[in-house]
């Protein structure tokens, strides 16, 4: 995986903290490298929700919904039981009916992870359809933000 793909450090759009809890560990009390991608998951749903945006009502409605296409993960140093985490999110492009986020989980202003997640949009059968108005815009508004520094 190229360094150039997942920035070192992101203006996110959305911050969500956690702490580790001891069933996200190993016998060692490290936290186990797939509880990543749960801490990555909820934030993207607290980005969603900070855009307005109910995943469940979009369901509940026959609406479309998002899945992980694809996740590029690096992992920089460890996090253990009961440290206190942060996950920063932030839009990094978006295309029709695709969504590509930059995530870093840290702790005390040092990156532990960084990831860079593609979110497809997809219909009740599972095919890809575009990202609904107003929300593509939502999106389209973040990629800017980020793009002008801030």
């Amino acid at each position: 995986m190229s360094e150039e793909k997942l920035p070192p450090a992101i203006a996110a759009d959305q911050v969500y903290r956690l702490r580790v809890f001891y069933e996200d560990t190993d016998a060692g009390g490290v936290v186990y490298y797939a509880n990543y991608l749960k801490f990555a998951e909820r934030a993207r749903s607290e980005l969603l929700r900070a855009f307005g945006v109910s995943q469940k009502a979009l369901a509940e409605a026959g609406g479309p919904i998002f899945t992980v296409r694809r996740v590029e993960a690096d992992f920089l140093r460890p996090a253990y039981l009961d440290d206190e985490l942060e996950v920063r999110t932030t839009v990094l492009e978006h295309g029709g009916a695709r969504v590509a986020m930059g995530q870093v989980i840290g702790r005390d202003q040092e990156d532990l992870v960084r990831m860079r997640v593609e979110i497809a949009c997809v219909n009740a059968k599972g095919r890809a359809t575009r990202i609904p108005e107003p929300m593509a815009g939502l999106f389209a508004d973040a990629v800017a933000r980020g793009s002008s520094g801030g």
